[in-house]
């Protein structure tokens, strides 16, 4: 006679897992390899999560880390996080055929960014140092018109060299909440300071930041699928933190679940990173009923009907 399993329900947070600029920005990837034959090349992980870029990677995609890897009679594919200006231009002067998977959202805050230092005003921008997405973003204007500010200390001791004549932008994966203190600390300290019209931080992250608040506080823990690299993954983890759920983490996969870290927990939260798969939510579940009695109830706090354009190199 078997022991019958510990009954577990699954707290299923949605929307979770892929949205519009990363699912272009694969397809982006995919179709290439399709028009152009393998090997197509890509600058940087396409997107943070190492089961779609292995994936990328059995399908013909090569990913470099510069421009210089790439072979002058073959596509190059630029990441979703977005690129310097000096990338696009190397490409050009090199006469390399490439595609821009930068997400459209992504693109935005890099339009905000030129438009603020076309009016000759010196640019914030809040985000973290060393992101893609910071490097491309910076990388639009020249070296000192950007200055970086991560977090409310910073914004406080910030020098600038005109205090009347700011703007600023922001990441677009960062906490939302994050956000609210620094800007509240710059507009405080520049009450003239220019911002963007809406919210830089893209639906999917305001969404993802949402579904996991509403079934934090009833959990007993709750875990992120997604990539420790993942800027909007890594802010999941914090919101359920903040939001009642201390037992939070991220997890890469079904296979690095750390059953023991479970405990006794009898409600548990699961939620994915904006560049992870839902078949890897899935495959996490599927371990979950291996060794539970397991309910699902998915919380779903709003519909995502989002969709980008591929580049007309791809459609025509």
């Amino acid at each position: 006679m078997t022991n019958a399993k510990t009954p577990l329900t699954i707290l299923l947070a949605s929307p979770r897992g892929f949205c519009a600029g990363v699912d272009r920005a694969i397809q982006i990837v995919e179709r290439a390899i399709e028009r152009y034959g393998a090997p197509v090349y890509v600058r940087h992980e396409i997107v943070h999560n190492r089961f779609v870029v292995e994936r990328l990677e059995a399908k013909g995609a090569i990913f470099v880390d510069e421009l210089d890897a790439v072979p002058g009679d073959r596509p190059v594919v630029f990441s979703a996080h977005g690129v310097p200006k000096t990338v696009p231009a190397e490409a050009s002067r090199r006469q390399l055929l490439f595609l821009d998977a930068t997400c459209p959202l992504v693109s935005k805050v890099h339009r905000e960014a030129e438009r603020h230092a076309d009016l000759g005003r010196t640019v914030i921008l809040v985000g973290h140092a060393g992101h893609p997405e910071v490097i491309g973003t910076m990388g639009q204007l020249p070296p000192g018109r950007v200055l970086l500010v991560e977090d409310v200390a910073q914004a406080e001791a910030l020098a600038v060299p005109d205090s009347g004549n700011l703007a600023y932008v922001t990441q677009t994966t960062l906490s939302v909440d994050d956000t609210v203190g620094i800007v509240a600390a710059l507009r405080r300290r520049f009450p003239a300071i220019h911002g963007p019209k809406t919210e830089d931080i893209c639906y999917a992250t305001t969404n993802r930041q949402a579904a996991v608040k509403a079934i934090a506080e009833r959990c007993d823990a709750l875990v992120v699928i997604g990539a420790p690299n993942s800027s909007n993954s890594m802010r999941l983890v914090e919101v359920a933190a903040s939001r009642g759920c201390v037992r939070s983490r991220l997890v890469q996969r079904a296979a690095d679940m750390d059953w023991e870290w479970l405990g006794d927990a009898r409600r548990l939260g699961i939620t994915a990173g904006a560049s992870a798969p839902e078949l890897l939510v899935e495959e996490l579940i599927a371990a979950c009923r291996e060794r539970y009695d397991v309910t699902i109830e998915e919380i779903r706090t709003t519909d995502e009907s989002v969709v980008f354009k591929l580049p007309r190199q791809l459609v025509a």
